[in-house]
């Protein structure tokens, strides 16, 4: 979809701040100069500078003009972790049920729920799809389903396919309770008890979950903060541990947000072709990118038919619908067997909302106008935690997704902060949640999920005074 002039020209300034080309004090051209210089109209530069001040990357002076600032500090985490006395499943399992146990509560500030909130969400298309269903297909609606998913919905997520590079047909999708469906599925089709499969480090804990639910074994292996999973560290474990899957998040990964370069994505789907260990790749916030265009996906580079795709509307359309989908290539018949005895099919209401809806309710301008709010929600977040933080602390810049990882001062054990954060009704995830043998007892991760206000800064400004508490603590 084509942008705005005043969008395109927020993201040149954007550019020139981050390249440092545009220093921060630096006056930047008038209103009026701007129009002569780049043939556009008052009303589209003062919507791009009313955009950029909301950023945080100018500011206006009274009488003086705009003038340029980058506000948030460079991230330096620290390269590799510790190792730390590895958890079994049930340490790990009672952490998850401490942090969310009393998600649900309205009185708590939730910084640790990785979902959408629903002002940013289409409710209103949503409701007349709703409408349209149960006044043309409510019958229906009442049925079992096609086991494999509804013709309908299938073709509309094949189409959207595009988008990452890949070229799939609908027979060959099946519709899932949201991706950790489809990573189980994926999992019991390619592997068996006992076989190891590798995983990010950090990575999201519903994956160890997952694997070790299965009887597999998760082999960690190590990330950069920006570009995702390390080859080398890849090789290594190959070699280490022979394993038969690997599983990993390519775009915008949870907790970290990053993304994996689509040239190292494709070596990654070479590299793992040729050891004959299968790749399961969750593509989940592959859609949300802050910037002009989508990351590729791993399956678009696959040649030999080794990368199972899977993917959901959970993080980007409807959490509660609870509708993933999995293209499963030559596991297929594994896939749809597993599917059949696990759940039989999926929700067969919420897949005819969802076909109508991607149909007929503009998801691509959903999604424009999502990116938008959450790449000013990022911006914010991080603003707030560099302001009300210690100043030591580090915190990721992503280009997508809806998480921030924040490294605290090595006295902080955040599973303690927590606790206290929580006597203030204040959530967030403790970074230990991510790994099951790396020490990450001082960090955190914080979703951006909630549109930023006075009631989420008040939550970040608290938390900051407990972080600096923990640290001057004897």
């Amino acid at each position: 979809m084509a942008k705005f002039k005043h969008e395109l020209l927020t993201e040149r300034i954007i550019d020139l701040i981050e390249r440092g080309e545009l220093k921060a004090g630096e006056k930047l051209p008038s209103l009026r100069t701007l129009c002569r210089q780049q043939g556009i109209s008052l009303m589209t530069a003062y919507q791009a500078f009313n955009t950029l001040e909301g950023l945080g990357f100018v500011e206006s002076r009274a009488r003086s003009g705009y003038f340029a600032r980058n506000p948030l500090r460079k991230s330096r985490f620290k390269k590799h972790y510790s190792k730390y006395k590895k958890l079994d499943a049930k340490s790990l399992d009672e952490m998850i049920q401490m942090v969310y146990g009393r998600e649900l509560n309205k009185s708590v500030v939730s910084l640790s729920l990785n979902s959408p909130e629903v002002s940013l969400l289409p409710e209103t298309k949503f409701k007349k799809s709703l409408l349209f269903v149960n006044r043309y297909r409510s019958g229906s609606s009442l049925l079992y389903g096609p086991f494999a998913g509804l013709p309908a919905l299938k073709e509309q997520i094949a189409v959207l396919s595009v988008h990452s590079g890949m070229d799939i047909h609908s027979d060959d999708l099946i519709i899932t309770a949201g991706s950790m469906e489809a990573i189980n599925l994926a999992i019991s089709a390619c592997t068996e008890a006992g076989d190891k499969i590798l995983i990010e480090s950090p990575s999201y804990f519903g994956n160890f979950q997952t694997i070790v639910s299965l009887g597999r074994k998760p082999v960690e292996v190590e990330t950069d903060f920006n570009t995702g999973i390390v080859i080398e560290s890849m090789e290594k474990a190959i070699e280490e541990h022979q394993p038969k899957a690997c599983v990993l998040v390519s775009s915008y990964s949870n907790p970290l947000g990053a993304t994996i370069p689509n040239e190292s994505k494709k070596k990654i789907v070479n590299l793992l072709a040729k050891h004959h260990i299968t790749l399961i790749e969750n593509d989940i916030y592959g859609e949300l990118y802050y910037g002009s265009q989508r990351s590729r996906s791993c399956k678009s580079y696959d040649e030999n038919n080794n990368v199972i795709y899977c993917s959901s509307f959970s993080k980007s359309l409807a959490p509660g619908y609870r509708i993933g989908w999995i293209h499963p290539g030559k596991f297929y018949n594994k896939v749809f067997q597993a599917k059949v005895s696990h759940s039989v099919t999926s929700s067969t209401l919420t897949q005819e909302i969802l076909a109508h809806f991607l149909k007929h309710g503009r998801y691509d301008l959903h999604l424009k106008r999502m990116r938008k709010q959450l790449h000013t929600q990022s911006l914010k977040y991080q603003q707030a935690i560099e302001t009300y933080f210690p100043k030591d602390t580090v915190v990721s810049k992503p280009k997508g997704g809806f998480v921030l990882w924040v490294e605290l001062n090595n006295k902080v054990d955040t599973l303690n902060l927590f606790k206290k954060a929580m006597a203030e009704n204040i959530s967030f995830a403790p970074g230990q949640m991510f790994s099951m043998e790396k020490d990450l007892h001082n960090y955190l991760r914080i979703s951006i999920g909630q549109p930023y206000g006075r009631k989420i800064e008040a939550a970040i400004r608290k938390l900051g005074d407990l972080i600096k508490e923990e640290i001057t603590e004897e």
